[in-house]
């Protein structure tokens, strides 16, 4: 067999260990089931209230720790509930001559990882600690590789599996060793079934949209993209589900919700992963201030269904999502934190305004752009509490209808809670002919060098020129809601398997190397990827406008300590400087 890497000592003596099981007869992976009637976490509180329970059980789970002691040993085993003690006695485990399951087996050939199944009753130690008396014991998996074990000494910790990026990368290890991490994940499914629950209430329909789009749409993202060899043709990784939800909308749905994986090809950091889930929502004949309302009562009900009350302690601070919230308008917000009325100011006026509190911006962005920098820098960071921040101008809303009664706004809101968008909703635009001006509106910031524009869908344009009714939309971001509902610092914290940049060492890693070596400088050399470009034929593909702003974008999330790059050296990077 090729190993793909080095084999350590303690992983050689554990191979050992598993060619001596087999030379024993025992299969170190058993095909058959084992029946497994009893929790660690239901022995341990239902054993001390009645000693007449759990005298014939069966328990499967990983070895944790051993204590040796000659012809009684103990052991600790964890499963999926927790933890308890095992104790082992020879002459019980082995009742004739042969003491060949406990003095070899058990005691040598035994690890702690390993995973076992056994049987037994469950007793009181003389210490008080409730205990399974083992019978026998059948081997269930072979751990060939050592746990990180914590260690406790005086009080003190040693070893902790603590490294956040281990942690991310080795997810089964953080569930072994970190065995709180899985309540973390409990609550993140509570919470998304308790918002299953109360749609299906309201007798809406949850439904399934495509992941693969032949055009991205629905938000102002940057997709991911692949090829289709049998129909050839480029497809799109959906960056939101809403276009498809309101054709269903159209096609004479009243409600429908869709709890939806999406993708973004952009930067990464505490509060962005390239692959998200967000639950979007569509109902017919509503709008905006009604869907503030519905915000408001479904997530307090989640809120107190996880923690049994509608306060939640999110680092220092302690929310509350006790209805109503608070509401501001996007001018007011702004009025309110910069201490200046932007209301009336055009397009130039805006963007030296930002200047002069020292917001970054450039030549791509239009008026929309630059109050939502201006709002995400000088007042997003302030909203703490559960606020509701509504009427956004209509050049940062393409998708929303226009207000009703403020010329230049559209009837939109976001929820903003400890700093952070956690929802976005609109009366959904359906008027036809202002929705296609909307979309020209966003080709031409595309072709201003904005990455972010949106596309032109000339089939949603079909489908709501046939005619939708007035409709009210909602996306929640479900990672960032799972965040605070848990008091997690990190979007990491709350995906199983968030996205991660390669090791070093490893193959995917060579792109940046690839671009050092053609003679473009670090950092940019290592944000190149990030902005998705892998290699350096992709790069010299690309719009050297396109990638001269994502650099300043990844520059300014991640608070680089650099001057931004000179557009004239990302023309040479991409090849087309040469070009001219």
């Amino acid at each position: 067999m090729t190993m793909h890497t080095k084999i350590t000592e303690q992983e050689a003596i554990r191979r050992e260990a598993l060619e001596k099981l087999r030379e024993l007869g025992i299969d170190p992976y058993p095909s058959e089931t084992f029946e497994v009637n009893a929790t660690a976490a239901d022995i341990r509180e239902k054993y001390p209230k009645d000693k007449s329970l759990f005298q014939d059980i069966q328990v499967a789970g990983r070895i944790m720790g051993r204590r040796i002691m000659g012809s009684a040993s103990f052991a600790e085993l964890q499963d999926e509930s927790g933890r308890i003690q095992l104790y082992f006695n020879r002459d019980e485990i082995c009742p004739g001559e042969d003491k060949t399951m406990y003095n070899t087996v058990f005691k040598r050939l035994v690890d702690i990882g390993d995973i076992i199944g056994v049987k037994g009753h469950v007793f009181t130690t003389k210490m008080g600690e409730t205990t399974i008396h083992v019978k026998s014991f059948t081997m269930l998996c072979k751990s060939l590789r050592p746990l990180p074990i914590v260690k406790e000494k005086d009080g003190k910790v040693y070893d902790a599996f603590t490294d956040p990026e281990q942690r991310y990368r080795q997810r089964h290890l953080d569930l072994i060793v970190n065995p709180e991490v899985k309540e973390v994940f409990r609550q993140r499914a509570r919470m998304i079934q308790s918002m299953r629950d109360f749609l299906l209430d309201k007798g809406y329909l949850e439904v399934e949209t495509p992941v693969l789009q032949p055009i991205y749409g629905g938000a102002a993202a940057k997709p991911f993209k692949t090829y289709h060899n049998k129909l050839d043709t480029t497809l799109y990784l959906r960056i939101a589900n809403e276009l498809y939800l309101k054709r269903l909308i159209v096609g004479g749905y009243d409600g429908v919700f869709e709890f939806a994986k999406d993708f973004r090809n952009e930067g990464m950091s505490r509060f962005h992963n390239p692959e998200f889930t967000q639950m979007e929502l569509y109902v017919a004949y509503k709008d905006y201030e009604w869907m503030m309302d519905l915000v408001e009562e479904m997530i307090e009900k989640i809120v107190i269904e996880i923690h049994g009350t509608a306060e939640v302690q999110v680092g220092e601070h302690t929310l509350s999502f006790r209805r109503p919230w608070k509401r501001y308008t996007m001018y007011e917000a702004i009025g309110h934190f910069t201490g200046t009325d932007v209301s009336e100011m055009d397009e130039q006026a805006m963007r030296d305004f930002a200047d002069s509190i020292g917001v970054e911006t450039d030549k791509t962005m239009g008026r929309g752009k630059l109050i939502d920098e201006i709002f995400g820098e000088k007042c997003e960071p302030h909203l703490i509490q559960p606020t509701f921040i509504t009427d956004y101008p209509v050049e940062m809303s393409p998708l929303a209808k226009k207000h009703r009664s403020k010329p230049g706004l559209a009837e939109r809101f976001e929820a903003i809670c400890n700093g952070k968008e956690i929802s976005n909703a609109f009366s959904e635009l359906n008027d036809p002919i202002d929705q296609r001006a909307r979309f020209e509106e966003q080709l031409e910031l595309g072709r201003r060098g904005d990455p972010e524009a949106m596309v032109l869908d000339e089939d949603f344009l079909r489908a709501i020129e046939t005619g939708m009714p007035p409709t009210a939309g909602l996306g929640i971001g479900l990672d960032r809601l799972a965040m605070i509902l848990t008091n997690s610092n990190s979007i990491q914290d709350v995906l199983f398997f968030p996205q991660m940049r390669p090791e070093k060492g490893s193959s995917a890693a060579t792109g940046s190397n690839e671009f050092a070596g053609a003679g473009i400088p670090e950092p940019w050399a290592s944000l190149i990827p990030d902005a998705g470009y892998p290699d350096l034929s992709s790069l010299q593909e690309a719009n050297p406008n396109k990638v001269f702003n994502q650099l300043c974008g990844l520059r300014k999330k991640k608070k680089l300590d650099v001057p931004a790059p000179r557009l004239e050296d990302v023309e040479t990077w991409t090849g087309s400087g040469s070009k001219k």
